[in-house]
């Protein structure tokens, strides 16, 4: 191996001069320059020894010559340093090992946090596989910095981990938001797919933007009430919103002829979205009345209704856990939900 951890190292492109933190693979190091860490492969980098030695020579022989005032070039103004603001990124930097047949196969993916903006921020970070949190931190971000977080295994993306960041300001600011939460899903075959493009373009890491802004408040309209009530609609007390609610099921037959009668027009999507959008209302009603279970029935099929119905539950904070096995009443075509209030 041609480096090792501390080396000094000089980026061959910009003259910057650092060293090296990591050892990635046998083509990658990670360098620091300035306070900031990143990967660099290793035909960017040298040691710096030979341009130091160069770099005195060249300003000895400077010395020894006499210049004149009136032979000494003006010094054309240098640009300042643009950075560009394109928003907070999750980076994945997958590290390369040589296999039993000497094939390079990724081991790890190390995850950044990115903050290519004008504005710091605190954050809340938390991890997890099949909606059971693997790893969680709270810190700050500075403007126009990147954060370590945590590795993650590559075999793992097999079971599709999902990255949940919540942000607020670290200064508030008038109109804006309290709060920001966002949350990425890494998709087994879409992380493959990148990684083969990242040998074949020779790049080194994966970026997916969480957000290009932080965003404003949002307002809620206020309405007059009494004015309402005079025109005849009805007013609810907020205590008393569950018992004016349509009563909740605790089985619910998302088939489509159970939903409507007119149906042999639709589109399979048409279908799907219907059958989705009665999903969400009958999973509203069971979490406002504080439903335990709800059994949706979505038939077998080809999957699609129940895989879809399964990524949306993966994702709700109030499911405890999920099942869909064998039912005597509905065979595999049903999941139950349980809920933790």
């Amino acid at each position: 191996m041609k480096y090792e951890v501390g080396d000094d190292i000089i980026v061959l492109l910009s003259n910057e001069e650092g060293k090296v933190v990591e050892i990635m693979n046998d083509k990658m190091v990670m360098i620091e320059i300035r306070g900031v860490k990143f990967p660099a492969y290793m035909d960017q980098i040298d040691f710096p020894y030979f341009y130091r030695f160069s770099k005195e020579k060249v300003e000895k022989s400077q010395k020894s010559k006499k210049v004149y005032v009136d032979n000494i070039p003006k010094e054309k103004p240098k640009p300042n340093e643009v950075k560009v603001a394109d928003g907070v990124w999750l980076r994945f930097i997958p590290q390369f090992e040589l296999d039993d047949f000497n094939d390079e196969v990724v081991e790890l993916l190390k995850i950044h946090l990115v903050n290519n903006t004008t504005k710091a921020y605190s954050f809340d970070y938390s991890q997890s596989f099949f909606n059971e949190e693997c790893f969680q931190l709270k810190n700050e971000i500075l403007p126009f910095h990147d954060f370590y977080l945590h590795d993650i295994s590559f075999a793992s993306v097999n079971d599709s981990p999902t990255f949940n960041v919540d942000f607020s300001l670290m200064s508030k600011e008038k109109n804006k938001a309290s709060h920001f939460e966002t949350h990425l899903k890494l998709k087994p075959k879409q992380i493959f797919n990148r990684i083969e493009e990242l040998k074949a373009n020779n790049e080194s890491m994966i970026s997916y933007k969480l957000f290009d802004e932080y965003p404003d408040e949002v307002i809620t309209e206020k309405f007059e009430l009494s004015s309402l009530a005079a025109k005849g609609f009805k007013i609810y007390e907020a205590h008393k919103i569950r018992q004016n609610l349509e009563s909740a099921r605790s089985v619910v037959d998302l088939h489509i002829e159970k939903i409507m009668s007119d149906y042999k027009h639709l589109s399979n999507f048409e279908i799907l979205t219907i059958q989705l959008k009665e999903f969400e209302k009958w999973y509203d009603l069971a979490i406002v009345h504080h439903q335990p279970t709800l059994v949706v029935i979505h038939g077998v099929g080809k999957g699609k209704l129940r895989e879809e119905i399964h990524e949306i539950l993966k994702l709700k904070k109030e499911v405890k856990y999920f099942v869909n096995q064998y039912d005597a009443r509905f065979g595999y075509g049903a999941t139950e939900i349980f809920f933790s209030y």
